[in-house]
């Protein structure tokens, strides 16, 4: 028998099933925003408290950046082989945890230790939500849906500094994880209550009880329910890792490997070490806080303006013209230093890289086909997460080596050029 969901679901209306399976994800991925960024909001009270180096900061970042490649890589696939909803609910607990924990960190090893863990919670719950949300969203509207989805990353984050301007010059930096980890952990409830796995899923891998699950989410959906799975074709490799570098795939998967290490690169470094920078160019601890909410407020209108340029002109072309805008304003920022538009400056940064590194996932979750969706999505996203690695490192050692944010910026600046012309020639049918 043949049945095509897709077919289906851009026929007809969306369905209140399908918008809080939008929302929850959406709400994860705010969750994942607050836990990656809230050791940029407590890394000026760490240094002050603990007397540690920029140099040894980068290390403490890219422990954390390390754990997401981890997670992305070898931890998110896993959703192709156990479902979207299962891998969200262990990344979700795992952030809660682990999070919660290092507010008892008394030195650079445990938060090391610590980073690393929560990191793999953080980088496999990013991966399968985008999956989710793509295979529940009509073609038509998929793109903006995904980037909607991935803009709760931002707001997390902008929350987070919110909370983190008030809570840390009172309470103290161990505060701020714990109230990042309690709320990671409530989320667990509305994961196992309200979030419907991927229908994709329970016909491609015909799980126990697949049919009655699968019928339950069709009639929610307003779709005639099935009196049979259809017969499939069993995927040979668990974990299909090498259908990623086949014929077909080959070309383009190297090329969104190279962009978004190279756009990762660039917004880690920015959003690792933006508090730092203003507050060594003389803010208050409390307004170099703002500064990466500013930041975080101008990524999530990024975000929704990518996501609806890019249903409307396409991807590729969207993407390339706003990462590569972004680059020659990083480029420039040096004019703008000890101005009063740096603000400003800071939000259009965060407007544009982060617009188009999320893009980027929305780009990866189309290229794929079900079978393997989240294992590329995880592998695209592992690519970039080593260029994250690598950019608050470098970011560490350029600004211990003495140079000026001028100078940082003019620098980062080449990867976000190199990833909007990287991306505007990506090689696929699957993507316009």
């Amino acid at each position: 028998m043949i049945f095509n969901p897709k077919a289906l679901i851009d026929k007809n209306p969306m369905t209140g099933l399908q918008y809080s399976t939008i929302f929850i994800c959406f709400l994860m991925n705010m969750l994942d925003g607050m836990d990656v960024l809230v050791i940029s909001y407590t890394a000026p009270a760490i240094a002050k408290a603990w007397d540690i180096s920029p140099q040894a900061l980068g290390t403490v970042f890219s422990a954390g950046l390390f754990g997401m490649t981890i997670g992305t890589l070898f931890l998110a696939p896993f959703a192709d082989k156990i479902g979207r909803k299962a891998i969200i609910l262990i990344s979700g607990i795992i952030m809660g945890v682990c999070i919660y924990l290092t507010s008892y960190a008394t030195s650079i090893t445990d938060l090391l230790i610590y980073r690393f863990i929560s990191g793999l919670g953080i980088g496999s719950m990013l991966a399968s939500t985008a999956s989710l949300a793509s295979e529940y969203t009509p073609n038509k509207t998929r793109d903006f849906w995904v980037s909607f989805v991935i803009s709760g990353y931002p707001i997390g984050a902008v929350v987070a500094g919110l909370v983190a301007a008030k809570v840390i010059p009172t309470d103290g930096w161990q505060q701020m994880f714990r109230i990042a980890g309690i709320a990671s952990m409530f989320s667990v409830p509305l994961i196992l209550f309200f979030l419907s796995e991927s229908i994709d899923f329970y016909l491609r891998t015909q799980p126990k009880n697949a049919l009655e699950k699968l019928n339950k989410i069709l009639t929610k959906m307003n779709i005639q329910p099935l009196e049979s799975l259809p017969i499939i074709e069993k995927i040979k490799s668990k974990l299909p890792v090498d259908q990623l570098l086949k014929t077909n795939f080959k070309k383009p998967t190297l090329q969104l490997w190279v962009a978004l290490f190279m756009a990762f690169a660039a917004l880690y470094f920015l959003t690792s070490w933006i508090p730092k920078l203003a507050k060594d160019a003389g803010l208050s601890m409390e307004l170099a806080i703002y500064a990466g909410t500013v930041f975080n407020i101008g990524a999530f209108f990024g975000i929704i303006t990518q996501g609806y340029f890019s249903s409307k002109y396409g991807l590729k072309k969207t993407l390339g013209v706003i990462l590569v805008l972004t680059g020659v304003l990083m480029a420039s920022f040096g004019l703008f230093v000890g101005s009063d538009v740096i603000l400003l400056i800071l939000a259009l940064l965060g407007f544009g890289i982060q617009g188009g590194f999320v893009g980027l996932y929305a780009l990866s979750a189309r290229l794929y086909p079900t079978e393997f969706r989240t294992t590329g999505v995880g592998w695209a996203m592992g690519a970039g997460r080593l260029g994250g690695i690598v950019g608050p490192m470098i970011g560490g050692l350029l600004i211990g080596a003495g140079l000026g944010i001028a100078t940082n910026f003019l620098i980062f600046a080449i990867p976000a050029l190199l990833s909007g012309l990287i991306t505007a020639k990506i090689d696929s049918k699957e993507i316009s």
